[in-house]
């Protein structure tokens, strides 16, 4: 064999390897991404049913039901367009309140109920999630919230 076939077997076997290194970070980073969607976007379905996603929005007035002894919440979250039930069993954070913007991970659960696993809350009274804004923004609601319809 010659030495320039050799180089060149070196080469494909090196550039073999190095793709089958991209295609396996690619697929363990695909299982670690958290895509977000509004309301308005899981009651159209765009949401996938079995894989982890952010949902945002307000937690609607009136919704927060606790259950007794138990860490067990639900609540509602909207973007004035539509409404999602949340289901969390934990310690929400101390900022979380009705009527503010609020951030849940998890993923779909049965009868159309988001599971949440995390739930993150603003960090003061005139912060709201960028993500939040823009879907309020979006389907045409933000100045419900926000009088003048700016997203602080």
């Amino acid at each position: 064999m010659k030495a320039r076939h050799r180089r060149f077997g070196i080469v494909l076997v090196g550039m073999a390897a190095l793709g089958v290194a991209a295609y396996l970070v690619l697929t363990a980073l695909e299982g670690n991404l958290s895509y977000f969607f509004s309301p308005t976007e899981v009651a159209n379905g765009e949401a996938p049913g079995e894989h982890v996603f952010r949902l945002g929005g307000l937690v609607e007035a009136g919704s927060v039901q606790r259950e007794t002894g138990e860490l067990r919440v639900n609540f509602i979250v909207t973007d004035m367009a539509q409404r999602v039930k949340v289901a969390y069993d934990g310690i929400l954070p101390d900022l979380f309140a009705e009527g503010q913007g609020v951030i849940a991970q998890g993923r779909m659960g049965p009868d159309n109920v988001f599971v949440a696993e995390e739930v993150l809350a603003k960090h003061d009274e005139t912060y709201m999630p960028p993500e939040v804004a823009e879907a309020l923004e979006a389907a045409g609601k933000m100045g419900e919230r926000h009088p003048g319809g700016k997203s602080l």
